[in-house]
């Protein structure tokens, strides 16, 4: 093998670094009991139309308002609607989402938000005219609640979910019309998504007005041969049993189709999507010409993208699917990732895109008439979000990773690729929030030291506002840090065994003695594509890992082959084989710094949730010797377990791939396992299933392995609630006392 080495092991620090200035001690009671350490933020930032005032939602001991700001000074115009003046029966208004119409006289308002999964929830909608202060609800209260209820463009209607079927309600007449008819639980689904979409293509509304208001794009999910998934509720005499469909690796996936509702005809027309059904739509759009609607078919491996184009102009034939034909092509020998950066533009004849083919995330312009793709942005650098194309310039703004992997810079470029400006002014992570008419943006910045700071910048050479102004910077916070026994986080690179530099961060006690050996905790992630070496404030796991340095250890995070922002061929690397080259790169770092003179090699620990407990489990098993200790939360321990969507992009099907699925499955490698080993997993875990902790618990004992085991009733894949967190977090503390 050859010899690891530590690369350049000059610690470089980004951003504001924190220095031990206090001399309290944390605990987790400190952490998630107290929440001493929250951090504020600018939260509900909806532009308004004119592009120089916005609104938020306000926050007071008996009321939340719509509060209009004005982006140049930052000054609270006033009040649009408080809480404290809707009333309606005998129901508790409260504000916990809303919309205005087009031309910003009503306001679509959700309350009593009930959560579904990830990103889906249902609510009681109300509408609020600002003019005559009247407030009325959405649809009859006495019915079940809505979701994904919608202002039409012209505001004239509105239109909503309600027990899987779409609904519109006039807004004039007051009439609430039913356009289909065929939705059920657990079997169809209309104008909204089923869990497996909600969950890995990020996101639930399923239905889509057109500019003109008179057409309804929607999804229609048939479900009826998706096998159903069971999961026990407690806290009665018999426990309720929860059922909904999970669509396994290799197993049966709900048939999507695609429709349109034309408003003025009462009639639905089908989108052509093609012969074959085994196939994922994972976006949707209208373009600006009103008719022309824009969808993503994407192959079971999701290794082919296409963007077809339909027309549903009210002059073409009538017929009964119409016919599509396919604007773009893209391919990949591994995977290509969905995203949200999509935009037609005013043209209706050009799409913004963005697009990992030339071995890094990159804008592309395409022409829809012939296919043909542009290239923006170039170099050895990540476009990592998109927030529009304004046309008046030509300027295209984004978040990029252009400095480091592990830091975040807001952009703007012309559409001829010239004239890049860097936006943000601070190292760290940056991101951006634009008006309607780009002219002002919040920047959020923060780094790994420093919570957020929110500021207001202009964006055009008129405006009055000369220099950044600051409406957030958790003084406080800081303020109340500065009381704490901290260590500043910071940064490193460390070479795995085939000689590539891994990022990596470091956390060491307040009273580091370079004289003396310390445990070592390393924490993992290390799902495709997604960093913990980021320079940003990382909430309530900073202040765990400093609570553990005050107890004498030290803690490290490496992001390993497979994570992102460093091009498409480090993270796809671990194509068909999850689990491989991480689970190495993890072992190698720790190798690594278990031969540095202040890390004790004999007590090195990893903990991780989700794909990091999947991680920390692997490396416990086949790192065997390496690791004395392991902490897994909420972990895949069979990749055949796992839904379909997300595993088949990185592993293929069972059927296809099982050998690897097997090898790189943890709950395989049980035998090996050598040392201390913490098993936690929610019971209503509708993501990562608890059978996945039950299953790996049972191998175990069949391989008489001890190890520890906890369940948290009723809790999903968030482990959270009341006093779980700290309860939790006592729990994985003390395992570390004992056992590192």
């Amino acid at each position: 093998m050859r010899k690891i080495i530590l690369s350049t092991f000059a610690l470089f620090i980004f951003g504001t670094a924190l220095i031990a200035q206090g001399t309290k001690k944390i605990n987790n009671h400190t952490v998630w009991g107290t929440r001493t350490f929250s951090a504020s933020n600018v939260y509900g930032v909806e532009s308004m139309l004119d592009g120089i005032h916005f609104t938020k939602l306000g926050y007071t001991k008996d009321a939340t308002t719509i509060d209009k700001y004005s982006y140049q000074e930052y000054k609270k115009i006033g009040t649009i609607v408080s809480s404290a003046t809707l009333k309606y029966k005998d129901f508790t208004i409260g504000i916990d989402d809303y919309d205005f119409n087009a031309d910003e006289s009503k306001i679509l308002i959700a309350t009593n938000q009930e959560a579904i999964y990830r990103h889906s929830s249902k609510s009681y909608y109300f509408i609020y005219d600002i003019k005559s202060k009247s407030f009325t609800p959405l649809s009859d209260v006495k019915k079940s609640k809505q979701r994904l209820a919608t202002f039409s463009p012209d505001g004239k209607q509105c239109a909503f979910v309600r027990d899987n079927n779409i609904f519109i309600k006039h807004l004039e007449s007051g009439e609430e019309k039913q356009i289909t008819f065929d939705g059920s639980i657990n079997n169809v689904i209309n104008g909204a998504t089923d869990w497996v979409y909600e969950e890995e293509f990020s996101f639930d509304r399923g239905l889509y007005w057109n500019p003109k208001s008179d057409r309804i794009a929607y999804y229609k999910f048939n479900e009826s041969e998706v096998k159903e998934f069971q999961m026990e509720m407690y806290g009665t005499l018999y426990p309720d049993h929860y059922k909904f469909k999970y669509p396994k690796a290799g197993e049966d996936n709900s048939v999507v189709t695609i429709h349109v509702y034309d408003v003025n005809r009462n009639k639905t027309d089908d989108f052509d999507l093609g012969a074959e059904t085994d196939i994922y739509v994972p976006r949707i759009s209208w373009s600006n010409d009103g008719y022309t609607l824009l969808a993503q078919r994407l192959n079971r491996l999701q290794n082919k993208l296409e963007i077809l184009t339909g027309d549903f102009n009210p002059t073409r034939k009538m017929i009964a699917a119409v016919q599509t034909k396919t604007v773009y092509t893209e391919t990949s020998e591994t995977y290509i990732d969905i995203h949200d950066n999509m935009q037609m533009l005013s043209d209706s004849k050009t799409v913004l895109w963005t697009s990992e083919k030339d071995g890094f995330n990159h804008f592309y312009l395409i022409d829809v008439s012939t296919g043909k793709a542009t290239q923006v942005t170039k170099g050895n650098w990540e476009v990592t979000s998109g927030y529009g194309l304004d046309e008046k310039t030509n300027k295209i703004y984004f978040q990029a990773a252009k400095v480091n992997a592990t830091q975040r810079e807001v952009y703007s470029v012309k559409t001829d690729g010239s004239d890049m400006k860097l936006l943000s002014i601070n190292p760290g992570t940056n991101e951006a929030e634009f008006s309607a008419t780009y002219k002002y943006f919040l920047l959020y910045h923060s780094d790994a030291n420093t919570p957020f700071t929110v500021s207001i910048h202009s964006n055009f050479k008129k405006s009055k506002l000369k220099k950044p102004l600051v409406i957030e910077n958790n003084a406080d916070l800081k303020k109340r840090m500065k009381e704490y026994d901290l260590s500043a986080k910071t940064f490193m690179t460390v070479k795995n065994a085939e000689g590539t530099d891994l990022n990596a961060w470091m956390i060491k006690p307040s009273n580091f003695d370079a004289t003396k050996k310390y445990p070592l905790l390393m924490f993992v992630y290390g799902g495709p594509g997604i960093n913990t070496v980021n320079d940003a404030w990382t909430y309530g796991n900073y202040f765990w890992f400093q609570s553990l340095a005050q107890q004498g250890y030290i803690v490290v995070s490496v992001d390993a082959r497979g994570t992102g922002y460093r091009g498409r061929e480090f993270k796809h690397c671990t194509y068909q084989q999850l689990g491989k080259y991480e689970t190495e790169d993890q072992i190698a770092a720790a190798k690594v710094l278990g031969k540095m003179d202040f890390i004790d090699a004999k007590r090195i620990g990893i903990f991780g949730w989700s794909y990091g407990g999947y991680m920390s489990s692997l490396c416990i098993t086949k790192g065997a010797g390496t690791f004395k200790s392991a902490i897994a939360v909420a972990p895949v321990t069979n990749w055949r377990y796992y839904d379909n969507i997300y595993t088949e992009r990185f592993m293929r099907t069972p059927q296809e791939n099982g050998k690897n699925y097997d090898i790189n499955s943890p709950i395989n490698h049980v035998d090996k396992l050598k040392g201390n080993y913490l098993l936690i997993h929610g019971s209503a875990d509708d993501n990562v299933h608890f059978q996945n902790a039950m299953e790996m618990a049972d191998a175990l004992v069949k391989a008489n392995k001890q190890f520890d085991f906890m369940a948290y009733p009723n809790k999903n894949h968030g482990i959270y609630g009341g006093k779980t967190r700290e309860h939790l977090y006592n729990k994985m503390t003390n395992f570390l006392l004992k056992n590192l």
